[in-house]
C-alpha cells in the first residue's frame, strides 16, 4: 500500500506536512509514504526534523503549486507538473493507492475527478466531513464538492456516505436525514423535495427524513445529505462556531478564577479534543477509485498524521468496493 502526500499543499506546508507525515510512519506497518512537491524544501523539512524515519519516505519532485486562491479547474489546467496534479496522476495510473492534500480543495477534487476514474455507477463525486455532536459522530456529505447537485446525486451521497459510517465509523445500519428548513416532508427547495421522495422510496436507505440545521447535534440521524454549497457554510459555520465558544468559556473561567481555570484546564483539552477537526485527519472524497483524502487548509501535523491514519482505513475497509456494490444494487 502507497500513501501519497501532498507535501505542498496547506497554510502550514510543508513544515507540518512533513511533520504530520513522519509521525505517521510508526503505524504503518511498513507500507509506502511518498511526499509529493518541492524535493528542496522537503529534504530541508526532514533534515531539521531528526528522525531516523526520515530515509523510508519518498520523494518526488515538482516545479509547480496550486495555491489556495486560485481557480480550480483553471489551475489544474495550467500547472500539470504541481504537487496535487503530479500526485492524482500518479494516483490514476496505480502508483499510489491513496492521496491525501491540505492544499486548494477545489483543485484537488478536480484533478480527482478528472485524472482518477470514478466507481462504477458513481455520477458525481462527494466529500464525507465527520462531524463531532454531542451523542457521536455524524458524517455530512456533501461539503463542497458539488455546489449544484442533480437529485440522483444527492441519493448517491446518502447510499456512498452510508458505506462510509458503517464501514469506517462502526455505525450499524446508519440512519440517513436530508437537510432541510424544517421536518415536514412538504419542506424545502425543488431539490429537496425530489431528494426526499426518492430517499423514502428506496427501500436499501435507512431514512428518517428531513433535519434542520439545529438537528445535526441531538443525536436524530447518523449521516445528513445536502449539496456542496449548503453543506460546505454549514461545516465552517460549525468550525467558527466551536472555537469562538471554546475561546470564550476559557477566557471567562479564567477572569472568574485563575485557580479554577487551572483546574478546568484538563477537562477543557478534553472537550476539545472530541471536537477539533485536526482528531479526524481529512474528509473522504467519495466515488472515486481509491482513497482521495482532503483534509482542512489548517491543518497542522496532527490532521496530517491523523489523515494518513483515515486513509489507510479507508482502503483497510475496502469502502470502495463496499460503495460499489451498493450502487450496482440500488440500480
Amino acid at each position: 500500500m502507497r500513501i501519497g502526500v501532498d507535501a505542498m499543499g496547506g497554510d502550514y506546508a510543508p513544515q507540518a506536512i512533513v511533520r504530520g507525515a513522519l509521525e505517521a510512519l510508526p503505524s504503518m506497518n511498513g507500507h509506502e509514504l511518498v511526499l509529493i512537491g518541492d524535493e528542496k524544501a522537503i529534504r530541508q523539512e526532514l533534515e531539521r526534523s531528526g528522525n531516523k524515519a526520515a530515509d523510508k519516505v519518498q520523494i518526488v519532485h515538482t516545479s509547480q503549486v496550486i495555491g489556495m486562491d486560485e481557480i480550480p479547474v483553471e489551475a489544474v489546467r495550467q500547472k500539470k507538473d504541481s504537487s496535487i496534479c503530479r500526485m492524482v496522476q500518479m494516483a490514476a495510473r496505480g502508483e499510489l493507492d491513496g492521496v491525501i492534500s491540505a492544499g486548494n480543495t477545489g483543485a484537488f477534487a478536480a484533478a480527482s475527478q478528472l485524472r482518477m476514474r470514478l466507481l462504477p455507477g458513481v455520477s458525481r463525486t462527494g466529500i464525507a466531513v465527520v462531524i463531532p455532536s454531542f451523542t457521536g459522530p455524524i458524517v455530512l456529505c456533501d461539503a463542497g464538492a458539488n455546489l449544484a447537485p442533480k437529485p440522483h446525486h444527492l441519493v448517491q451521497y446518502a447510499h456512498m456516505a452510508g458505506a462510509y459510517a458503517n464501514h469506517v465509523l462502526k455505525v450499524a445500519r446508519p440512519r440517513v436525514a436530508l437537510l432541510s428548513v424544517g421536518e415536514e416532508d412538504v419542506k424545502g427547495t425543488a431539490l429537496v423535495k425530489t431528494v426526499h421522495e426518492k430517499l423514502r422510496a428506496d427501500g436499501r436507505i435507512n431514512f428518517v427524513g428531513n433535519v434542520e440545521g439545529r438537528d445535526l447535534f441531538r443525536g436524530g440521524c447518523d449521516v445528513v445529505i445536502t449539496d456542496g454549497f449548503v453543506g460546505n457554510i454549514v461545516l465552517k459555520l460549525i468550525e467558527g462556531l466551536a472555537e469562538g465558544l471554546f475561546k470564550t468559556i476559557a477566557k471567562e473561567i479564567a477572569l472568574a478564577s485563575p485557580e479554577l481555570a487551572r483546574s478546568f484546564d484538563p477537562v477543557i483539552k478534553r472537550v476539545w479534543a472530541n471536537h477539533d477537526y485536526a482528531e479526524y485527519g481529512g474528509a473522504p472524497l467519495l466515488g472515486v477509485d481509491g482513497a482521495c483524502i482532503i483534509c482542512h487548509g489548517r491543518s497542522d501535523h496532527v490532521a496530517i498524521r491523523n489523515a494518513v491514519r483515515v486513509a489507510m482505513e479507508y482502503l483497510d475497509k475496502n469502502v470502495n468496493s463496499v460503495i460499489a456494490a451498493e450502487l450496482a444494487e440500488a440500480r
